[in-house]
């Protein structure tokens, strides 16, 4: 059935995002053809929270954010490589966080789960 999840990000910069994605951020991919490029993850998960919790958009809302296992030594090492965070480093309870803003002003966070 279900086997996993399939996240897209729209930018007015589409190749210089797949290649932020590739060469920056690192991330693996496979190129299906004409350029464009499936970025194959070893991990994912997924939430559903709900609209009325402070902060929260409107329903029918998607998010998209990366995790890691040490979200310090990331930050640095991606700021190293040149990339522009929007925040600085936040503990929500859940997770450490931390915005990015990627080529064609997309805007992810990067998290540190702090739940198992």
């Amino acid at each position: 059935m279900i086997s996993g999840i399939h996240g897209m990000f729209y930018s007015s910069q589409p190749e210089e995002l797949r290649a932020f994605l590739r060469d920056v951020l690192g991330l693996p991919c496979t190129d299906v053809g004409g350029g464009w490029l499936i970025y194959d993850l070893e991990s994912a998960d997924m939430g559903v929270h709900p609209t009325d919790h402070p902060g929260s958009p409107s329903s029918g809302t998607h998010s998209v954010a990366f995790h890691t296992q040490d979200l310090a030594s990331t930050v640095a090492e991606l700021r190293r490589r040149g990339v522009v965070f929007a925040t600085e480093i936040e503990d929500r309870g859940y997770g450490l966080v931390v915005e990015l803003v990627m080529p064609g002003g997309v805007r992810v966070e990067i998290y540190q789960p702090l739940y198992r």
